[in-house]
């Protein structure tokens, strides 16, 4: 005859097996998902552009931002994680990229926005390299899941460009 702690031993065994199957199978559907984010993004304003007194260049912006990420959202997504980055390119570095917002999305609903905002980080270049620097927005997105592997993507922007001058 098996003990007690035998027969628990082999139903929790059954069970956590079943459930390791089970995420796997939900996080394999995801697959299937096929998103089609859209997004636009403005610049409204330039509110500051100077050097500062280690000779390094700093952009203030003004955004708006417009999104519908709602097909990002499966019943697997807990959340999405989105930011904006400011990319170009100097004689030093063939990428920069500079974090301007972000933004965690909780649910679907949310999804969908439009908002106007201040760059939260600031948007600094470690040298003389901003003006007249021609630059893409770029909407990055990490798809959090309840269960399996974390989905990222982008979407750039092009056709943006600083003043010659300092403000």
């Amino acid at each position: 005859m098996h003990s007690v702690s035998y027969r628990a031993n082999a139903l929790l065994t059954l069970s956590l097996t079943i459930l390791a199957f089970i995420c796997a199978i939900a996080s394999l559907t995801d697959n299937f998902n096929s998103p089609s984010p859209t997004a636009t993004v403005q610049i409204l304003n330039v509110n500051r552009f100077q050097k500062r007194s280690n000779g390094d260049d700093e952009v203030a912006l003004t955004l708006d931002i417009s999104a519908d990420l709602q097909s990002l959202f499966t019943w697997n997504t807990k959340q999405v994680f989105v930011f904006l980055a400011a990319e170009y390119s100097t004689p030093k570095n063939s990428l920069n990229q500079v974090s301007l917002w972000d933004g965690i999305i909780p649910t679907r609903d949310n999804a969908k926005f439009s908002i106007k905002a201040y760059n939260k980080y600031k948007f600094i270049d470690q040298g003389s390299n901003l003006r007249g620097r021609d630059f893409n927005l770029t909407l990055h997105w990490h798809v959090m899941p309840k269960t399996g592997k974390m989905f990222a993507d982008k979407l750039v922007l092009p056709g943006f460009r600083l003043p010659e001058s300092y403000r």
